[in-house]
């Protein structure tokens, strides 16, 4: 009877501080798994995903040793993250490292060096690694936070790549709550980050049940009052006007205002069509469309939000109206009768909206009622957000939680900001947290009472994310608001729908393990696509064994178990009494160190590193750290002959030598810079021929003499200049590929061929005495390098050409009397000075 006022057991292990961690043996079958070999965890939100990375990272520092990296999209994560290893762990809390974009370069540099665990932002260690400031070649354990993001261009697929290709001894585990909504999607996030094994547990599993408890969702219907309605009606009435005339054009098939996004995508790409075959009704078309979407995000506002939060879009729709170079499909929506009258009405309706009215009243069920202590509240929209907490703050603590991005009318918070707020409310300082989306991806928000969904969400993965805030400890309450005949109805649908799909695609999962790591290994050719060796001959599986000692074709789900939440152990025998796996690197009581007789310290055979080779010197490139939004830096790096150093660049994206820069613009970003922008192309290009001797402008991609209602004169006039006035080579490319060639190749010319290093701030030393001369005169009231030739041929020193009268100057091929008043102007006058 006395044991059941005992504390639980805590997991014993060399790395981990006694009696921290509860030993639960859900996360030691997992951590067990995820140990030998990359795995993708999937655990309920609030179950602990962190502390089986925890577990695993703990055990390859002690077998393994090296570095261990931890990856989390948001900076507050990254924070708690630390937080957590640095109580947890038995590691020296300087020797656990915060790598986010508010650590310099340089620091970043030096604390890899030192650090035995670091926990960063994807794109901070991208950025690192394009830039060669650091190795994954002694990272033991990555740990990939959130990982169902690695999808498309993101940072993780880049990282984990790199990884596989680099590191001696590599290891990753992949974790989420929420992996994907089918099959296909989560095979996507293991190829992209080279994961071999998947385990999956559920709240229906017996080892997680008694952790967990029930978060039944109750739906709250709302009706709107007939003032909401009517300006709903009048925006949706221009809305229907605008169709009308995409209907015209062919593009749109109805004039109903609730058009699908998909509708809405699909008559953007036949517009965007229209404009790519120089048909001038595309442009038009396309500001309709822009309009279009702008009166539906006031629609959805007014919907499902608030009648405050459309005010706020009205005045920011106003002011960017009146602004200089403001789209006619502002000006067209602001200045419409039926608009205006509905911002009218937005004015001055004083009524409580009822979404607020049932807000309040629930928040006061639990917290006063009930005797609940804290709530969150959901939002998607940051303006309902502050909206939101300015009035609950009447009659309950509240505090408001967003991102970090400002915008007009609505600041965000720093980081710092972030934290604060959080740790307050985990201590209970204050009892409401209304956040936008920020909130809802791992963060370590205590147990609540109450989450209230101020509107459904549409994406099963974020709505898991928002539920898994409740029933950790105890019975949770989830509450989402719905406004009647509305967006809301449709949003909470498709949720409904799409948690439907992900939940039993999770129990599909469970059963299928074997048959989805059979995909995995014909898809990845055994992570060949990351640079590794593809054969599985019986010589290497008997010699390539992981940290456990155990081979990779091992560590399987046993698909002969009946029981789909055992793992197979071959070392453990089939004995009914081995222990699970896991638990035995994990028990004080074992002394049993087998599991690292399998470990070697030689490199691994037939694994590519990603040095430079050892014939030469590899070809270096600084490119300006703004361009890392542009795959080439990022794809240069891939090249073991080449080296990418990322630096803010004072001139120029590239610089390939000492005397080659270069500006990248695509054929919109080129047109644009002709035409306005805070510098031109001419200012740009005149900054870079300053400093470099050898300036280059590639215009990347087709439709060059397409874009705006530029005739396309001007753009060759801009071309020619460029050419023949700044001394610019122009060089034309279709896509980021062939610029990425184009730079490889201008590079090892220089530096190979010409046996030119890479200088940052450019030489001109090497001009010979003529290219000086030039010079000197070309910058003589700015005549340029064709005129300053001309007076050099007819006068033969910069001497001469300097005292030359008027009538003197005009005896030179292109000076006519203007040029040369002027030259004598530049030459004769009297130095003012800067007043």
């Amino acid at each position: 009877m006395a044991a059941q006022d005992e504390e639980p057991p805590s997991i014993d292990h060399p790395l981990l501080e006694s009696d921290f961690l509860e030993r639960r043996l859900y996360q030691l079958k997992l951590a067990g798994t995820a140990a030998n070999g990359h795995t993708l965890v999937c655990l309920p939100t609030g179950l602990g995903k962190t502390t089986v990375s925890l577990l695993v990272t703990a055990r390859r520092l002690d077998e393994v040793g090296g570095t261990s990296l931890m990856l989390a999209p948001t900076k507050p994560l990254v924070q708690q993250h630390a937080d957590f290893y640095r109580e947890a762990l038995q590691i020296p809390d300087e020797e656990i490292v915060v790598f986010t974009g508010d650590v310099s370069p340089d620091d970043r540099a030096e604390l890899w060096e030192e650090a035995t665990i670091v926990m960063a932002t994807p794109q901070v260690i991208e950025n690192d690694l394009v830039g060669s400031r650091i190795s994954l070649a002694d990272v033991t354990h990555l740990t990939f936070d959130e990982c169902h993001r690695a999808t498309g261009d993101y940072a993780y697929n880049y990282i984990a790549e790199r990884y596989h290709a680099d590191a001696t001894d590599p290891l990753v585990t992949g974790m989420s709550a929420s992996p994907g909504g089918d099959e296909e999607a989560i095979l996507e996030v293991c190829e992209n980050l080279g994961l071999q094994e998947v385990e999956v547990m559920t709240e229906e599993d017996a080892d997680v049940d008694e952790f967990t408890h029930d978060t039944e969702v109750e739906w709250e219907r709302i009706d709107l009052p007939e003032e909401v309605l009517e300006i709903r009606d009048a925006l949706n009435e221009v809305i229907t006007d605008r169709l009308e005339k995409l209907k015209e054009l062919g593009v749109a098939k109805s004039s109903q205002p609730d058009q699908s996004q998909k509708d809405l995508n699909r008559m953007r790409a036949e517009l965007q069509q229209l404009i790519n075959n120089d048909q001038s009704e595309g442009f038009k078309g396309m500001s309709v469309h822009a309009e279009v979407m702008k009166l539906r995000q006031a629609v959805t506002l007014v919907e499902t939000q608030s009648v405050e939060a459309l005010r706020r879009y009205f005045d920011r729709q106003r002011n960017q109206a009146r602004s200089s170079g403001a789209s006619k499909a502002s000006q067209r929506m602001v200045s419409d009768p039926r608009v205006r009258e509905a911002m009218r009405k937005a004015e001055s309706f004083d009524e409580l909206h009822p979404k607020y009215r049932k807000t309040r009243m629930l928040l006061a069920e639990t917290l006063g009622l009930e005797g609940g202590e804290r709530v969150i509240v959901f939002t998607e929209s940051r303006d309902t957000a502050e909206a939101l907490t300015a009035f609950l703050s009447d009659s309950f603590d509240a505090k408001r939680f967003v991102g970090q991005g400002d915008r007009e009318g609505s600041d965000g918070m720093t980081q710092k900001q972030q934290q604060e707020v959080l740790d307050e409310f985990r201590a209970a300082e204050f009892e409401v947290l209304v956040s936008t989306s920020v909130a809802e991806e791992g963060l370590d928000v205590p147990e609540v009472d109450l989450v209230l969904f101020y509107e459904p969400v549409p994406t099963a993965i974020r709505s898991i994310q928002r539920k898994g805030r409740t029933g950790r400890q105890s019975e949770g309450r989830v509450v989402v608001l719905m406004a009647e005949d509305t967006r809301d109805e449709a949003y909470f649908w498709i949720s409904r729908r799409r948690e439907k799909e992900m939940e039993s695609e999770l129990r599909e999962l469970k059963g299928m393990a074997d048959d989805l790591a059979e995909e995995l290994d014909e898809s990845q050719q055994s992570l060949a696509d990351f640079g590794e060796d593809s054969s599985t001959d019986g010589a290497n599986a008997s010699t390539d064994t992981d940290a456990g000692g155990q081979k990779d074709s091992e560590v399987k789900v046993d698909e002969n178990t009946t029981n789909p939440d055992a793992v197979s152990d071959s070392s453990s025998g089939s004995g009914g009494g081995s222990p699970q796996p896991g638990l035995r690197e994990f028990d004080a009581d074992s002394d049993d160190d087998e599991t690292a007789d399998g470990d070697s310290d030689s490199e691994p055979d037939n694994v590519e590193t990603h040095e430079p080779s050892a014939e030469g010197d590899a070809i270096e490139i600084v490119a300006d750290q703004r361009e890392m939004d542009a795959n080439i830096a990022r794809d240069l790096s891939r090249r073991e002959e080449i080296e990418i150093r990322l630096e803010t660049l004072d001139v120029g994206d590239y610089v390939l030598s000492d005397r080659v820069v270069v500006e990248r613009k695509s054929v919109a970003d080129f047109v644009d810079s002709l035409v306005g922008g805070d510098r031109s192309v001419f200012e740009q290009v005149g900054a870079m021929a300053r400093h470099y001797a050898r300036p280059i402008v590639v215009v990347e991609g087709d439709g060059l003499y397409e874009q705006r209602d530029i005739h396309p004169n001007a753009i060759r006039g801009a071309l020619s200049s460029l050419a023949v006035d700044f001394g610019a080579s122009v060089l034309r490319t279709e896509g980021e590929t062939e610029t990425m060639e184009l730079f490889a190749v201008i590079a090892g010319r220089e530096q190979e061929l010409s046996d030119r290093e890479v200088s940052v701030h450019g030489e001109k030393q090497s001009k010979t005495l003529a290219e000086q001369q030039e010079y000197v005169v070309s910058s003589i009231a700015e005549i340029g390098p064709v005129t300053a030739r001309s007076l050099l041929e007819e006068f033969g020193t910069v001497e001469a050409v300097m005292i030359a009268t008027e009538d003197e100057l005009q005896a030179a091929d292109g000076v006519g009397q203007v040029t040369a008043e002027r030259m004598r102007e530049v030459i004769g006058s009297d130095y003012t000075g800067p007043g």
